[in-house]
C-alpha cells in the first residue's frame, strides 16, 4: 500500500517538479507522520504519569483543565512556549543553546529505524540495531554540554552524575542487544521481530512462548532496569536529587529550553519501551494465533503502553537509590550477568538443543 502511494505521488508530481523532488518530499511526509504522533504520545505520557501516580497514592491527579484533565498537556506546552528563555551572564551562550538540541536530537532521530509493522518503517535499513546503538549514545554529549555551559557547580555536578550513569548502563544495554543479535541473526529490526514468530510453540499457536523474553529472561530484566537508568528515571534519578543538586544539568534552563530536556526524557521512555517490545515481546505479533485478526499496530501499541506504564509503576513504588548503589549495580552486577549470559547463549546455540535454528 505504501509503495502504491509512493508510485501515485511520483506519477502525480513527475510532470510538475524534477524527479529528485518527490523522494525528498516523500521522506519529509514520512518524518512528519512519525514525529507528530510521537510528540502527542510524549505530551500525554506526562498526563498519564500524573494520573497513574495519583491512582497509586489514592488521589485524582490533574482534573481541572478540560474534561478529566485531558487538556493539561496542552496548557503546560502553552505555558512553556510563552516563558522567557534566560541565559545566565557567565554561561557559554553557544553551547548553552546547543545542549538541549543535542539531547533531543538523538531521542527523535532513533525513531527513523523503528518498524511499526512488516516493512513499515521510516528507513528499514539492514543495520537498524547498530544505528540505534550509535545514535542513542550521542545523547550523553547534550547532557555534558548543558552542565558545563551553564557555568554552575550544581549543573556541572548533575551533568557528571548523569553522564557517568548513562555510560555505565549503556554497556549493559549494549550486551543485551548483542545477545538478541546472536539469536536473531540479523541487525534489521523487522527481521528480529519476525524471527520471534517461528518455532514449535509458535506453530502450535502459542506465539508468546516463542518470543525472546522467555529464553532470554535475565537479559530482558537487565534491559528493562538499564532502560530506567539510561533515561534517568526513578529510582535512578539522582541527577535531579532535590536536596543535593536541585534539577541537575538543567537547573539553569527555563521555558522551552527546559522543556526540551523533558521532551527528550519522555521520548526516550517511549523508545526504550518500544525497543523492549520489538526485541523481546514479539513486536506486532499477536500472543496467540487465535487473536491474529487484530491488526499488528494495535498489538505493538498495546504492548508498548504496558511497558511504559511499568516505568511509572516503578517510580510510584521504589525509593531513590544512592549514587554508589547505582554505580555498583551497573558495573558489578549487570555487566557480569550479561557477559555470562552472552557466553551461555553462545554455547547453547552450538548444541543440538538450539531453539533458534
Amino acid at each position: 500500500m505504501i509503495d502504491a502511494i509512493y508510485a501515485f505521488g511520483q506519477g502525480l508530481m513527475g510532470g510538475i517538479w524534477p524527479a529528485t523532488v518527490w523522494p525528498v518530499l516523500w521522506a519529509l511526509i514520512k518524518i512528519v507522520c512519525v514525529l507528530l504522533p510521537l510528540m502527542g504520545c510524549v505530551a500525554y505520557l506526562t498526563l498519564w504519569e500524573r494520573k497513574a501516580i495519583g491512582f497509586t497514592q489514592i488521589r485524582l491527579g490533574p482534573n481541572r483543565v478540560g474534561p478529566f484533565g485531558l487538556l493539561q498537556p496542552i496548557a503546560d506546552a502553552l505555558k512553556l512556549l510563552t516563558k522567557e528563555i534566560i541565559i545566565p551572564t557567565a554561561a557559554s551562550k553557544g553551547l548553552f543553546v546547543l545542549g538541549p538540541i543535542m539531547t533531543i536530537m538523538p531521542a527523535l532521530a532513533a525513531w527513523a529505524v523503528i518498524p511499526f509493522g512488516p516493512e513499515i518503517a521510516l528507513a528499514n535499513i539492514n543495520a537498524g540495531l547498530l544505528f540505534l546503538m550509535a545514535i542513542t549514545s550521542l545523547e550523553v554529549y547534550g547532557v555534558i554540554i548543558a552542565g558545563w555551559a551553564s557555568n554552575s557547580k550544581y549543573a556541572f555536578l548533575g551533568a557528571m552524575r548523569a553522564s557517568a550513569q548513562m555510560v555505565s548502563y549503556e554497556i549493559a544495554m549494549g550486551f543485551c542487544l548483542v545477545v538478541v543479535l546472536m539469536v536473531s541473526g540479523s541487525l534489521n529490526m523487522t527481521d528480529i521481530v519476525m524471527s520471534q514468530g517461528k518455532g514449535t510453540l509458535a506453530s502450535a499457536g502459542w506465539t508468546f512462548l516463542s518470543w525472546n523474553w522467555l529464553p532470554l529472561l535475565p537479559i530482558f530484566v537487565v534491559y528493562f532496569i538499564s532502560g530506567l537508568a539510561e533515561t534517568n528515571r526513578h529510582p535512578f534519578d539522582v541527577v535531579e536529587g532535590e536536596s543535593e543538586i536541585v534539577a541537575g544539568h538543567m537547573v539553569e534552563y527555563s521555558g522551552m529550553a527546559f522543556a526540551m530536556f523533558f521532551l527528550a526524557e519522555y521520548a526516550n521512555m517511549w523508545l526504550v519501551a518500544i525497543l523492549a517490545v520489538l526485541l523481546f515481546l514479539g513486536g506486532w505479533l499477536p500472543p496467540v494465533e487465535a487473536l491474529s485478526f487484530i491488526p499488528g499496530w494495535i498489538w505493538l501499541g498495546a504492548k508498548t503502553f504496558v511497558v511504559v506504564t511499568m516505568f511509572l509503576w516503578v517510580r510510584a513504588t521504589f525509593p531513590r537509590f544512592r549514587y554508589d548503589q547505582i554505580m555498583r549495580l551497573g558495573w558489578k552486577i549487570f555487566i557480569p550477568v550479561t557477559l555470562v549470559w552472552l557466553v551461555v547463549v553462545g554455547a547453547w546455540m552450538q548444541t543440538p538443543y538450539n531453539i533458534w535454528k
